[in-house]
């Protein structure tokens, strides 16, 4: 998937304004060194460093990188696959915002991320939880499937579990859990009526591969018809977020 980053900075920079909750949970001490997985645009590595940390910004895409290492050129950025890394340097903790549901092999990340840790190293993050955007995916699909278009509607974009799901994992790995959440968090989306077509243009391209535009068109309309009962409330519509966040640390 290609990102246009300046997009992402323009019309869903509540991606990192949300985040900015979960660097309380990271508690940030001056002098550590801290890893942020999925850091897109760089906006919350930036802040870490503030906060006095050595901090390492990375992205699997080269576009978020590219914008991060322009806005800020004093961060170390680097393009790398969460879920097959190695580091010599080894952290004191790794944090991840809004990244790690677009990582499949979750077994993969969890391990390179419990590997790049020093004993006794935290590792927190959000993430989309179970029923994450549930009626978004529901009329996206239904949408794809009345127009034919079966196999994008079947297509495998994000991974949103449980806490009992995920927690596991981290279990498996090594990890000890010692906080976790799921919760709902309806998310505004911008421009009116205008914004679920934006979001899934955003983050849900993958549906719409191979599709021609004027089509395309259509059924980003029929998607935003769908969701207009449940979306939109007196004008300012919202997304159905179900986020879970956790701290797990490496014994």
């Amino acid at each position: 998937m290609k990102w246009n980053a300046d997009l992402y900075d323009q019309k869903h920079a509540f991606v990192f304004k949300f985040g900015e909750d979960v660097l309380a949970l990271l508690d940030v001490k001056a002098g550590e060194r801290i890893l942020d997985i999925g850091c897109g645009t760089g906006h919350l590595t930036k802040q870490i460093q503030d906060k006095g940390a050595i901090v390492k910004g990375t992205d699997y895409s080269p576009d978020m990188i590219a914008q991060a290492q322009t806005l800020f050129p004093d961060v170390d950025f680097a393009v790398e696959n969460a879920a097959d890394f190695y580091t010599e340097q080894k952290y004191d903790a790794v944090f991840s915002n809004a990244a790690l549901h677009w990582v499949l092999d979750a077994n993969g990340a969890i391990k390179s991320i419990y590997d790049a840790l020093k004993p006794g190293g935290r590792f927190v993050a959000e993430m989309g939880g179970k029923g994450n955007v549930t009626r978004l995916l529901e009329a996206i699909r239904l949408v794809l499937q009345n127009h034919g278009y079966h196999e994008q509607a079947d297509t495998k974009v994000w991974f949103f579990p449980s806490t009992a799901e995920y927690a596991k994992l981290l279990e498996d790995h090594g990890f000890r859990v010692t906080f976790t959440a799921h919760y709902d968090r309806k998310t505004p989306l911008l421009d009116g009526d205008q914004g679920v077509a934006k979001w899934v243009t955003m983050f849900g391209a993958q549906f719409l591969e191979g599709i021609a535009d004027d089509e395309k068109e259509q059924i980003l309309k029929e998607i935003t018809q769908k969701l207009e009962p449940y979306y939109n409330e007196s004008g300012q519509w919202y997304a159905d977020y179900k986020r879970l966040r956790f701290i797990a640390v490496k014994e």
